[in-house]
């Protein structure tokens, strides 16, 4: 059993839909579910999707390795282009590495500017009572930046993340879009995100010695030089 869009369901003040997200199912509070989400019978067991009821912050392990081997969206589930688009927090700007694959832009955009935990950020990533099954996407500092960043790119690379499974390091920027509250974002509001969030990469890198404090130093530096002037 799976579940189709109905135009009349979508939650009113939605942007536009881009057109992988089209032939998604629709949750009960009227939002687009993209191809990663997990789904649960009532039981709490995973299911297929369609099947019981979509859990967004739970990632379909299966989903995630099928959208890099067969070079997916990892919101609409259609073949990728040329280009790459990754949604990402200020502080994987600093590292370049996502946890999630990568994204058509148009489906990349959407999801900055529609997303509640994105485009609201005083939203909080819920936690309690997540169900087996799943994996939560992403990785890293678990916290809402306020502001996110479609990093469009034409390449990525794989590594091992130590745990049995991968994270991406992002390649080279051919277009940078930056989104608060579902617009674009201010410089003001980038750099208290970046602020807000640069103590904990600094603690970290203190535990590994100089050497990895002076090369956090020069990556910050490097992501500082892409934040727009205004």
């Amino acid at each position: 059993m799976t579940a189709t869009v109905h135009p009349t369901r979508l939650r009113p003040g939605l942007p536009s839909l881009p057109p992988g997200f089209r032939q998604l199912p629709i949750d009960e509070r009227g939002y687009p579910v993209p191809f990663f989400v997990q789904w649960f019978l009532p039981d709490g067991t995973a299911s297929e999707p369609g099947v019981g009821k979509p859990d967004f912050r739970i990632a379909d392990g299966r989903k995630r390795n099928a959208a890099v081997k067969h070079k997916l969206c990892w919101l609409c589930g259609q073949p990728l282009g040329k280009r790459f688009a990754f949604v990402i927090g200020p502080m994987c700007v600093v590292n370049r590495v996502a946890g999630d694959p990568p994204m058509h832009v148009g489906c990349a955009t959407f999801s900055a500017a529609a997303c509640p935990f994105l485009s609201r950020p005083s939203a909080e990533r819920r936690e309690a009572k997540l169900p087996e099954g799943g994996e939560i996407p992403g990785f890293g500092i678990m916290r809402n930046p306020g502001v996110a960043l479609v990093w469009i790119t034409d390449h990525y690379t794989l590594f091992d993340d130590d745990k049995g499974s991968f994270l991406l390091r992002i390649g080279g920027r051919i277009g940078l879009l930056w989104y608060a509250e579902g617009r674009q974002a201010t410089r003001a509001e980038i750099m208290a995100s970046i602020d807000s969030g640069l103590p904990i990469l600094r603690g970290a890198a203190k535990e590994d010695g100089p050497e990895a404090e002076a090369a956090l130093e020069a990556q910050i530096a490097s992501a500082l030089e892409l934040v727009p002037v205004r």
